[in-house]
């Protein structure tokens, strides 16, 4: 699934030069949870998103997947590894993602699950 690769590879770009411009990916009706703090909606989704405790982060995708679901959506899950800030261990996570299209066809987070992985 291109769109699927596309989209991760957008997301992660954009989280990592400045979490804020995210915040187009997202519509009022989505909802994010991130290590199960949840957030609905555009404003709370970014403000969640901006107020994450670190300055500086890079992601690694190690792994996409993706699958279609009912009304021409997406189902992604992408695990890989994080580095933050200074911090020397990479730090493992988890990140499923619901894409659907909104009525002017444009692609859009509907739902979005984040968890850190502790081995």
């Amino acid at each position: 699934m291109a769109a699927a690769a596309q989209f991760v590879a957008h997301y992660y770009t954009t989280f990592d030069a400045d979490r804020a411009n995210l915040a187009g990916l997202y519509r009022e009706n989505s909802m994010l949870t991130f290590e199960s703090s949840q957030a609905m909606g555009v404003k709370s989704i970014s403000e969640k998103l901006v107020g994450l405790p670190f300055q500086k982060v890079k992601h690694e995708a190690s792994a996409v997947e993706a699958q279609p679901t009912p009304n021409d959506g997406i189902l992604i899950l992408v695990t890989g590894h994080l580095m933050v800030d200074e911090e020397q261990r990479p730090l493992g996570y988890s990140q499923a993602f619901q894409l659907y299209k909104d009525p002017a066809g444009q692609w859009f987070v509907y739902n979005d699950i984040f968890k850190l992985i502790f081995a």
